[in-house]
């Protein structure tokens, strides 16, 4: 059995220099955003790397002694930066969810940026039921492993 599978035939239109200054505004920061995580020290207690740059203690921990959704990603981040993705997992793995978006949010908007071709028609074809969802779930079971491993003292790496 053959499936036809049908495209728009073609070159796409290009995009004018506002969305691709845009575009590639974006993946500077999100180019900064990894080279701050590969420049900051990886706290080995799994949580207070954030401090580094000047941010507080998170205060969720500190009155709960549980982790907040957050704890941990920073940390997560200097882990996946330096290359040690079973570090950053460890950690926080929605931390390292969010680094692989970034990283790859940095490549599509430098490609924008780069050819003037939008990216954003590719993620029309998907509905967000199939990645909205999976991601938020996942964001809560990465909570809950954060906390396991916390309160189990094995945070940290």
């Amino acid at each position: 059995m053959t499936v036809a599978i049908y495209t728009q035939t073609g070159n796409a239109e290009r995009l004018r220099t506002a969305p691709r200054v845009f575009a590639a505004v974006a993946a500077l920061g999100c180019l900064s955003v990894m080279l701050i995580a590969l420049r900051l020290q990886p706290s080995h207690s799994g949580v207070g790397t954030h401090t580094a740059i000047g941010f507080a203690n998170c205060d969720f921990l500190a009155r709960t002694g549980l982790p907040c959704p957050s704890c941990g990603m920073t940390t997560s981040f200097s882990w996946f930066a330096r290359g040690n993705l079973i570090a950053s997992l460890w950690v926080q793995p929605m931390g390292t969810v969010l680094a692989i978006i970034t990283c790859a949010c940095f490549w599509g908007g430098l490609y924008v940026a780069i050819t003037g071709k939008p990216v954003y028609r590719l993620m029309r074809l998907v509905p967000h039921r199939y990645y909205l969802i999976p991601l938020l779930s996942f964001a809560i079971l990465a909570w809950g492993w954060k906390m396991f491993i916390h309160l189990r003292g094995m945070d940290g790496w």
